[in-house]
């Protein structure tokens, strides 16, 4: 009996052992997701250009996702007054994302434009994946970053000059050249001082809709200056505001909708097409990676219109997919 008892007891110990050690395990996992979930809201409206969390915003969406899973950690722990806080912190998370997840209403009757961004990664991109991405889906308009006067070359040779007979660009090395390349006429072209890489407008001339102010932008990376970065951003948004009728903006902006800085760009009468179909980030780099593309910073926006449709696409050699929106202005 004496023997029974103890073999009980003794099966019992390590049950008892495991439960102890789930009890505190499952709290604690439960506070560290929550405190991820609550520091990615706080990047995500920070607006202090300090570049530790300039960089750590980037991927503030990925930390609030720790506050959804913290609801169903600590509700399993029995953990109720965190529960209910984990549900505050997830409510507001969806909430600083809910522009990017709710589509901004249906596009009224209009043009239809279809526009093409993407960034080359030092001209090493593929000019014929690029070629066969504006013929295959009826591209009128395309920005393209880190263009070199060598890959212009190439574009042409693939066949972009038949397709998009009319440009205005800056090719150069070292990641700053940039280029506008149309179906339709371009008049006043513009690349704008003050931007370590080069920023460019044209007036684009549509025959069903007139003149259309097109956008390429690409602000540095906020890895090489978080200052200068900034200072770029808000030089692109007062561009923008100066200009007048249907806009349309593609670039590498080098930051994602949890930049309270890129936000300022789809303010007013600027939207993220993204934004505008609720598709969420639409993440674009970096795809040189095996863990990529966790972040979306190749954009494409509209004032005066709305988005139809938006989609990414891989081009082989660069660390960027292209992102191609059909625009109705």
């Amino acid at each position: 009996m004496v023997n029974a008892l103890g073999q009980q007891q003794a099966a019992v110990e390590p049950i008892a052992r495991r439960r102890g050690l789930f009890r505190w395990v499952l709290p604690v996992l439960g506070w560290l997701l929550l405190a991820a979930g609550a520091a990615g809201i706080g990047l995500h409206y920070n607006s202090r250009v300090w570049e530790p969390a300039v960089l750590a915003a980037s991927f503030a969406s990925y930390l609030m996702v720790g506050a959804l899973v913290a609801v169903v950690v600590l509700g399993l722990a029995r953990r109720w007054v965190s529960t209910a806080v984990a549900v505050l912190v997830s409510a507001a998370a969806l909430w600083s994302h809910a522009p990017m997840l709710w589509p901004g209403g249906s596009a009224p009757p209009g043009t239809d434009l279809v526009m093409m961004q993407s960034n080359l990664f030092l001209g090493h991109g593929s000019a014929e994946a690029v070629v066969q991405a504006v013929r295959e889906r009826s591209v009128e308009v395309l920005t393209l970053e880190e263009l070199t006067p060598e890959l212009l070359g190439k574009l042409d040779a693939a066949g972009l000059a038949d397709l998009l007979p009319h440009r205005f660009t800056a090719p150069s090395g070292g990641g700053q050249g940039t280029g506008i390349f149309s179906r339709y006429p371009l008049e006043d072209g513009v690349k704008f001082d003050g931007f370590w890489l080069n920023n460019l407008r044209a007036t684009m001339i549509h025959p069903g809709r007139g003149p259309v102010s097109v956008f390429a932008v690409h602000p540095i990376p906020p890895l090489l200056n978080a200052g200068v970065w900034a200072d770029e951003l808000r030089k692109i948004r007062d561009i923008l505001g100066q200009a007048t009728g249907p806009v349309v903006v593609g670039g590498d902006f080098n930051s994602t909708y949890d930049h309270a800085a890129y936000r300022n760009l789809v303010s007013g009468r600027y939207a993220d097409s993204a934004e505008l179909l609720g598709v969420g980030a639409l993440p674009t780099w970096p795809t040189d990676r095996w863990w990529g593309p966790v972040i979306g910073i190749d954009r494409i926006l509209v004032a005066d219109g709305h988005a139809v449709a938006l989609s990414s696409h891989t081009i082989p050699d660069t660390d960027h997919r292209a992102v191609i929106a059909r625009l109705r202005l």
